[in-house]
């Protein structure tokens, strides 16, 4: 989530983040379809540069993992598969259920432009720029044709031009000149031209952000030395605008003595105007106003069938807070949202996600509507019962202990429809709200997405992982032993008492002010380190969430193997580590390995010309756990954004270019997409006349035709 509160856990490599060498996933085609001799070297300089740019076949039965007659796995393309997933238990919800569920998609899927444009001014003019290319292809020879829809299916995983997780543009994998003329022959009128532009205009204005490699390079830069604003490129920033700029126009603004602040930049745009720094606010009459004010029709028709009053008035306080603007109103809804514990039926709408602004203040738009599995939700009720046991005996400073935690509240969902930044790629869990005085004052809700999680484990297939990347037969047999159950009990522990950890000490600004473009990787880095240093305590025995410390064995090898070998298969030759969850893990894995090293807990091994780590002491790694926890705890608490900076710099930025090397042609030979996403289900509803008399759900199989379908549907920008 945000740079303070990170609400969700991503995934990697195929599968949820901590499985990702644990479990195999699915396989992927048997190769790319054999091209056509004389339209193969055009493609081949561009698949040379970026070897994910060259198109993939549709799936052969080599992936078509099933169940019964579930298809999980609908396409694979680029370094991405695309999953479907089941909504079990909603045909016996009731109609009013089904409704409110309808209407609250409806709510998210009309936002899904407002993502595409947050992310960069011209993914709007792209996308639909290929959708209708797509559409009306014309005389484009075949090899140019595929490569384009290869493009096009990568901006609609990634809500744009620039990877989903990795931020940097992706290189086209088409030649320019193919590119201009599938466009001049579509039809002017289908295309995104804006007032009197020429089919010209469009393309002197997009051509540049496609072709060329200088143009807006990367999403969100934190490179050090890098200006974060200026030389970033997302559309949180209007042009001339700098970090120093931003931190002064709100420096300006906060008072460091309010107990209540609201989070300022939150849901808007800061721009120059006449020399002025001035907010666009996103609201229903604001910016963005066309697709938020869609949102509030859908909205305010799930309030004629609320569950109950609670739910009523959450509801009604977001659409106030989307009327206005007014981030007051957000906090209401947020306070109103926490205490609604009893609806079945729940929903998080709006902006809400920061790590696309690198200084922590521009929330991304995102939408999850679910309803709650009460029998698989024992296991995560069970640890948010004991949270004033873990932060009582958490081995951070005291002063920066709770006394009191309140009102946290968790449970298992089942996900109906993501939208926005929370699709295709999904978070597997969530905690919100962001603001530390609501956390600390009203509590939280931590959700792990039951569901998304079946589905990555349905997806999988035996693909050698475990076997390339442990180092031997015991790692094997924990891993699949207890890999699952380690798996679930880190992400429940991450949400439901790492996030909800800790507090500042008083007169100490927010993570984003004081820890700046560190604070997303501290913060993840922190909710982990509670949930590593958790998962080895007896306790989770006595309680009877785990058989023996074997499963922490096990999370603590697949931790380990992951921060220091698998998640560098993701990264090209060459590149250091961006993302903040990226580089939380090596940061974290990479302090305790040299930390420890003078005792061999973490031991770097060779074998056969191949790197491994083996763990040779759980209850001493669990100890370095714990200290680093106190000092990544201090930093924020404090503010001390020197100490911040030189854990992050110093351990989770920099690779070993020779691992690495290894790392990607060892992970590379399995043939495993690095990324997935999925389909979204689709609710339909059954119509007498104006009613509603039922709502079937349906699970579509075709990528490419719900993103066109979407796009005829859903486009209000």
């Amino acid at each position: 989530m945000p740079t303070a509160r990170c609400s969700r856990l991503r995934t990697c490599l195929g599968l949820p983040l901590a499985l990702a060498g644990l479990l195999a996933c699915s396989e992927r085609p048997s190769g790319p379809a054999a091209k056509q001799d004389s339209t193969a070297t055009k493609a081949k300089a561009a698949e040379a540069a970026d070897p994910s740019t060259k198109p993939i076949d549709p799936p052969t039965e080599a992936i078509q993992a099933t169940k019964g007659d579930f298809k999980w796995i609908a396409d694979r393309f680029a370094d991405v598969q695309v999953l479907r997933y089941q909504v079990p238990g909603f045909e016996a919800l009731s109609l009013q259920q089904k409704q409110l569920l309808y209407y609250l998609s409806q709510a998210a899927l009309s936002g899904r432009d407002i993502t595409y444009d947050q992310k960069f001014a011209g993914n709007l003019a792209i996308r639909r720029t290929f959708e209708a290319i797509l559409r009306h292809p014309g005389a484009v020879e075949d090899e140019s044709l595929a490569a384009m829809r290869t493009y096009a299916k990568r901006v609609w995983f990634s809500n744009g031009i620039h990877h989903h997780y990795s931020g940097k543009k992706f290189e086209p994998g088409f030649p320019q000149a193919d590119f201009e003329a599938a466009v001049r022959a579509v039809d002017a009128s289908k295309l995104p031209l804006e007032g009197e532009e020429t089919v010209d205009q469009l393309l002197a204005r997009i051509v540049p952000m496609i072709f060329d490699p200088k143009v807006a390079a990367k999403r969100t830069n934190r490179d050090d030395g890098a200006d974060p604003v200026a030389d970033s490129a997302n559309n949180f920033y209007g042009p001339g605008v700098t970090a120093k700029m931003v931190e002064d126009f709100y420096k300006a603004k906060i008072d460091p003595k309010d107990p209540t602040p609201i989070s300022w930049g939150l849901n808007s745009r800061l721009v120059l105007e006449d020399g002025e720094l001035r907010e666009q606010v996103w609201s229903a009459e604001g910016m963005y106003g066309p697709a938020i004010r869609e949102i509030v029709k859908w909205l305010e028709k799930a309030i004629s069938v609320a569950e109950n009053e609670a739910q009523r008035k959450t509801l009604s306080a977001l659409v106030a807070y989307y009327q206005s603007g007014d981030l007051a109103k957000f906090d209401a809804y947020n306070i109103a949202w926490v205490a609604d514990t009893d609806s079945l039926i729940d929903t998080i709408n709006g902006f809400i996600e920061v790590y696309d602004d690198a200084l922590g203040y521009r929330g991304s738009w995102e939408s999850v509507v679910w309803f709650q599995d009460p029998e698989a939700s024992k296991r995560i009720e069970t640890i948010s019962k004991q949270a004033q046991y873990f932060e009582d005996s958490s081995p951070i400073l005291a002063a920066h202990k709770k006394p009191d935690v309140v009102g946290i509240s968790a449970e298992v969902i089942t996900v109906v429809t993501e939208s926005g930044d929370a699709a295709p790629s999904t978070p597997i869990g969530i905690n919100l709200p962001n603001a530390n005085w609501i956390r600390m004052e009203h509590g939280s809700k931590s959700v792990n997405l039951g569901n998304i999680v079946a589905a990555y484990d349905e997806a999988k297939a035996g693909n050698g992982l475990l076997e390339e990347f442990c180092f031997d037969d015991g790692q094997i047999a924990r891993a699949k032993q207890h890999g699952v159950l380690g798996h679930k009990l880190l992400v429940d522990m991450h949400e439901v008492i790492g996030h909800a950890s800790g507090r500042l000490e008083d007169g100490v600004g927010t993570p984003k002010e004081t820890l700046k473009s560190y604070a997303s990787a501290l913060e993840e880095a922190r909710a982990d380190l509670v949930a590593l240093y958790y998962i080895l305590d007896p306790k989770l025995v006595e309680l009877g969430l785990m058989p023996s410390l074997e499963v922490g064995h096990a999370e603590y090898e697949s931790y380990v193997r992951n921060g220091l070998l698998v998640q560098l298969a993701r990264l090209e030759l060459g590149e250091q580590i961006e993302e903040s969850h990226m580089r939380n893990r090596q940061m974290v894995a990479a302090w305790a390995h040299e930390k420890g090293k003078a005792d061999k807990v973490i031991e770097r091994k060779e074998r056969d010309g191949k790197v491994f780590f083996v763990i040779n002491d759980y209850a001493a790694l669990r100890g370095l756990f714990g200290e680093l926890l106190k000092e990544v705890q201090r930093i924020k608490s404090q503010g001390d954004y020197e100490a911040g900076k030189a854990l992050i710099e110093g351990y989770g930025v920099k690779v070993d270019a020779e691992l690495h090397a290894q790392v990607k042609a060892r992970y590379d030979a399995l043939g495993i997409a690095p990324y997935s996403g999925f389909i979204q289900p689709k609710l339909v509803p059954v119509m007498e006349g104006e009613t509603i008399t039922d709502v079937r759900i349906e699970y579509p199989d075709d990528f490419e035709a719900q993103m066109l379908e979407f796009a005829d549907a859903y486009s209000f920008l």
